[in-house]
């Protein structure tokens, strides 16, 4: 009797463990539901984001700054003012200029004193001469006396206009035609001949540009002439500039080197505004090309995963240029490939999928 139970015990267990496993074995696989886009064949450029600094152009920026130390005698116009080519800006007071050209063209007139009594006594001492009254030495001597004398009036007039140029620096005129962009001074005021006590500051707002530093590794990638855009602070339409400048050898112990961009057409922006560029850089042609939404990245492997019938297969690429719309495609993946753009986040490599319609742009 009790070997009857413990058997029918026996049955009841291993039916119950049989649907247990019966059970465990029959699961649903879900199907992800993802939109999907052909990798093709075309160009993609890159680009570098950098950071700068609006300044004039070189010869557009006029730094008023006093000859020596001086006094302000008069400045013509207010800051916001524009100015004119040749117009007066500012003019100092320099005692010393006025007492050196005074100093010179008494020199001068001292010169060509001398000069009227050695004509004057060469005409005698040939007369003398020629008569048999005087002796040829004296005629060497009013001759050579009469040499020195003009030699020093050639010489007191080249000082004389070497003073009266230095006197001339005591006007300062404009340079070109701009906007007064700084003034720090008012008449009256003593200013010393240094950079770091300017009167004016003078600017063409006409030619301006931007000045930014670049990571040495990039410079070979930019081209003089290569476009830049800038973005507008007010949120206008993007002004557009040309590199006009790089430099052709860099110190390989620096971290960046300075690049010089124009304005394609005037920007009203302030000297000194902050910025940032994106520049042009080199360009691939006749490349494989898939979304760039379609990468996904685990450390520093990137992948795509690729429409395989109704499955998802994970394909490790190589890269190459990226921007914000498309990547490049070195190597593991074929033009024509159905790559997943939407849906892949947190996809394992076969899992079942569904092509769906994309959304439409809104």
């Amino acid at each position: 009797m009790i070997s009857r139970s413990l058997a029918a015990l026996l049955v009841l267990v291993s039916i119950a463990g049989c649907s247990r496993e019966a059970t465990e074995e029959v699961t649903s696989e879900t199907v992800v539901p993802v939109t999907a886009e052909a990798a093709a064949v075309g160009t993609i450029r890159a680009t570098l984001t950098v950071t700068g600094t609006v300044t004039a152009a070189p010869g557009a920026d006029l730094l008023v700054i006093a000859p020596e130390p001086a006094r302000i005698a008069e400045i013509a116009h207010a800051e916001g003012d524009r100015v004119r080519r040749g117009d007066v800006l500012v003019r100092f007071e320099i005692p010393s200029y006025a007492a050196d050209v005074a100093t010179k063209r008494g020199e001068v007139t001292r010169a060509e004193a001398r000069l009227q009594n050695a004509r004057a006594a060469q005409t005698r001492a040939h007369d003398l001469f020629d008569r048999g009254i005087a002796a040829r030495k004296e005629v060497e001597d009013a001759d050579r006396e009469l040499a020195d004398a003009q030699a020093g009036v050639a010489e007191s007039e080249a000082t004389l206009a070497a003073a009266q140029t230095s006197a001339a620096r005591a006007t300062v005129r404009a340079t070109f035609d701009g906007v007064v962009a700084k003034r720090t001074h008012n008449p009256g005021d003593s200013v010393e001949a240094a950079a770091g006590d300017p009167v004016l500051r003078v600017v063409d707002p006409k030619r301006l540009e931007v000045t930014a530093s670049i990571p040495v590794a990039d410079v070979q990638r930019i081209a003089t002439g290569a476009a830049a855009q800038l973005a507008s602070p007010s949120g206008g339409a993007a002004a557009t500039l040309k590199v006009v400048s790089r430099p052709a050898a860099v110190d390989a112990n620096t971290a960046t080197a300075p690049i010089r961009l124009a304005f394609t057409v005037p920007t009203p922006i302030p000297i000194g505004a902050p910025v940032q560029l994106t520049i042009d850089a080199e360009e691939h042609r006749d490349v494989v090309l898939v979304p760039a939404a379609a990468v996904t990245h685990e450390g520093e492997e990137a992948a795509v995963f690729v429409v395989n019938g109704e499955k998802a297969e994970r394909r490790v690429v190589m890269l190459g240029i990226t921007n914000e719309e498309h990547a490049e495609i070195r190597s593991g993946i074929k033009a024509g490939e159905a790559v997943i753009v939407t849906g892949q986040a947190g996809l394992p490599d076969g899992a079942a999928i569904t092509l769906a319609k994309p959304e439409p742009a809104q």
